[in-house]
């Protein structure tokens, strides 16, 4: 038997409008009555009659005045009730109409919420009332007309007091801590917002439409952004784990629960709240919608109230919970209202600071989900590409330790490449894995991109050794680790470096050919905004920028390194101890850091000792000799350019630069070259002579503050002499 088959007669305002729930159908029927019956005053009040056409309602009034004459009138409207003919009917429908017995009242429908809460018969009447504006629009036309207000569509508890037979039983839920508020059945202000304060008269209460549908149809489908958490393998949870869901299952009918469950980005947590949900025998939905609409209470609120009314628990994601915690919305108190909702709160999260903005009475021990091992990763590669995996052995092998990712990230990498029509290439496997991460960093770091891809890293033999040691030593990492099993031993660490030497000797160049041999994004750390003045601040960025970067495999280039690297000092205030305590902790990422780290200092002895220990190189990079300065005198000049003229050995021989600063001199006389007629002739090569280098070598001297004697100058001391003399006369 359904509900439209007992219930013969209008529900509400609307024809046809008839909900599953006898009970519903019931109180919004008691409403439509009353409204019909104040209605009826209002035009007798107002000292007028109702067109004989079509119904319309009554002219609003003086608000004032209306409110000056509810006492004067009381006695006279009950009596027009008694007297007046359509009053008169509708009071005697309110006296005959009642439920059918033995009903069933399923879980979550609205007759189900008045035995779970014992309403009584002023609350249940209450609720109705807003749950009749939820399901009927055409309610709030009326209801603006009942409260004398065009724009007042949703009912108040003003309103109730109007309508209800014993106004004063209206004033018990006033009161933030009524159930119908604590459980969020009815939310009070225009978005729906708590007001834990007070709930004032003129306030609109509202029954948020997730949990009307839901008393009024209870055996209707979820919303969309609601969906079950499906049953997948038997999931092996931590000890950890296990007592925190028997925890959750002993207070599961008392109050609400936030269970943290903290995981690197990518991380299953929904397969441990899936293993813990089956040991508690409980239902999870998992939140589908847009994170951004948790930013507003009232959303984050429904959702509660629906699962509260289903019987089930509610899962929020990485994305989600993050935009739980952003910095302006989430308080404590946002928690508050909804004590009092036994539901569990799965939140999956990646940082503990994420938990600050709740309230400690409501959360229980965080579950730690266990990180993908690099044998648990190269697995998983091999599932979640299925029969594309064949011939990708072994960039699975260096992917699954470059790449630290968790299961979730790996199967959406691998959803992605298993689409591709044609098998996939190892540059197109390490291109999609590096594509989901690129690091942002703000402003602690800049993405370099290399500048020197075809260009020779000239250094003495011994230097180019060690370099080349280097290279080899960070392709070997993933065999001696996982290979031959030194993992374990080393932390998976990758490799630390130091470039030591005068400035210009190459040590920016050589970091970014590493990345160019290596194939590894590189990234400038700007030390001016790691290092803050502020205590602990530094400690802070440090840990921001080594948990970005050990995530997938990069280069970080930390410059002008002694500034942050620097000896420990004597402790002589706090300010020291806290450096000092800077000092420690950055050594101690270092050795845990999992790509390459390069320090480039001008001042290798300001570094502290402990920390050149715990180096796996330390490379340094002297000034050029003559051989080196010649071939780095020919590299530095473009292939475009007709070097002819130019006396290479001589310029090798007699000024004793360093790479930086020939590049410069170079530059610099091609800009001055640029500027002769030839250059300009249609399909003419530019050519540099010795004039432009002279001058340029002359002014790079000048620039660093060189003294520099016309001998050296050999034949061109003439010209650099001229050069001088011009200077002097055009400073007079």
């Amino acid at each position: 038997m359904t509900a439209a088959s007992i219930q013969q007669k209008p529900v509400t305002f609307s024809s046809g409008f008839c909900a599953d729930d006898v009970c519903a159908n019931h109180w919004m029927r008691q409403i439509t009555l009353r409204l019909r019956r104040e209605i009826s005053w209002l035009w007798h009040e107002r000292g007028a009659l109702p067109n004989a056409g079509p119904a319309i309602l009554p002219p609003f009034a003086d608000r004032a005045s209306a409110v000056l004459d509810m006492s004067r009138f009381e006695e006279e409207k009950i009596k027009f009730f008694h007297a007046d003919p359509t009053a008169f009917y509708l009071t005697e429908q309110l006296a005959t109409y009642r439920v059918p017995a033995g009903w069933r009242t399923p879980r979550g429908s609205f007759g189900w919420v008045v035995e779970e809460l014992r309403l009584d018969e002023a609350s249940t009447f209450v609720l109705a009332l807003g749950l009749a504006a939820a399901f009927d629009n055409s309610v709030g036309t009326v209801i603006a007309a009942c409260l004398n207000d065009p724009a007042r569509t949703h009912p108040n508890l003003a309103l109730a007091q109007k309508l209800w037979d014993r106004p004063e039983q209206i004033l018990a839920l006033a009161d933030p801590a009524h159930p119908l508020f604590r459980q969020g059945l009815l939310q009070t202000g225009a978005l729906g917002a708590q007001n834990l304060a007070a709930i004032d008269w003129e306030s609109p209460i509202i029954v948020p439409a997730p949990a009307a549908n839901q008393m009024l149809f209870p055996d209707s489908s979820l919303p969309q952004a609601l969906a079950p958490i499906a049953n997948g393998e038997d999931v092996t949870l931590t000890n950890a784990a296990r007592l925190v869901a028997s925890r959750l299952l002993v207070n599961s009918k008392s109050r609400l629960q936030i269970a943290p469950v903290l995981g690197h980005r990518g991380a299953d947590s929904l397969e441990i709240v899936r293993g813990m949900a089956k040991r508690m025998k409980r239902e999870v939905l998992a939140y589908r919608g847009d994170a951004a609409l948790l930013k507003n209470s009232h959303v984050l609120n429904s959702l509660l109230t629906l699962c509260w009314l289903r019987g089930t628990d509610l899962f929020l994601d990485q994305n989600q919970a993050a935009a739980l915690h952003c910095e302006r919305q989430h308080t404590e108190a946002d928690f508050q209202p909804l004590h009092a909702i036994p539901i569990v709160i799965f939140l999956a999260i990646t940082e503990r600071h994420q938990l600050s903005r709740i309230s400690g009475d409501v959360l229980v021990p965080v579950v730690e989900a266990p990180r993908f091992s690099y044998h648990e990763r190269a697995t998983h590669w091999e599932k979640a590409l299925a029969s594309k995996a064949a011939g990708l052995e072994e960039v699975i092998s260096e992917c699954s330790r470059r790449f630290r990712y968790e299961k979730e990230t790996i199967t959406a990498i691998a959803d992605g490449l298993r689409g591709s029509s044609s098998p996939i290439t190892g540059k197109e496997f390490i291109a999609a894995c590096r594509a989901e991460m690129e690091l942002d960093l703000g402003e602690l770091a800049q993405k370099v991109e290399p500048r020197f891809a075809h260009e020779e890293l000239i250094l003495p033999h011994k230097q180019e050794r060690q370099f080349q040691e280097i290279v080899k030593a960070m392709k070997s990492l993933t065999q001696v680790h996982y290979g031959w099993g030194t993992a374990q031993a080393w932390n998976e660490s990758g490799i630390s470096v130091l470039f030591a030497g005068p400035p210009g000797t190459g040590k920016t160049m050589a970091a970014e050919i590493l990345a160019i041999k290596l194939d590894l994004p590189t990234y400038r750390i700007d030390l001016s905004q790691v290092v803050n003045k502020y205590i602990g601040e530094t400690e802070k960025n440090l840990k921001r920028l080594f948990d970005a970067a050990d995530i997938s495999d990069a280069i970080l280039f930390f410059d002008e390194a002694d500034s942050l690297f620097g000896r420990r000092t004597e402790v002589k205030d706090a300010h020291d101890r806290y450096a000092n305590l800077e000092i420690s902790y950055l050594l101690e990422r270092m050795e845990r850091f999992k790509g390459l780290a390069i320090l480039a200092t001008n001042r290798k002895k300001d570094l502290d000792e402990a920390f050149l220990r715990r180096l796996r190189y330390i490379l340094d990079f002297p000034l050029p000799g003559s051989e080196e300065r010649k071939r780095i005198w020919r590299q530095v000049i473009p292939k475009t350019v007709d070097d002819a003229q130019v006396d290479f050995t001589f310029l090798a021989r007699q000024f004793a630069l360093a790479g930086g600063h020939i590049r410069s001199i170079v530059f610099n006389a091609c800009l001055q070259c640029a500027n002769g007629a030839a250059a300009h002739e249609a399909g003419s090569k530019g050519r540099l002579t010795m004039a432009e280098i002279i001058v340029a070598v002359k002014r790079e001297y000048d620039k660093l503050g060189r003294a520099v004697s016309l001998e050296q100058f050999g034949t061109y001391a003439e010209m650099v002499a001229r050069l001088e003399h011009e200077t002097e006369k055009s400073q007079n």
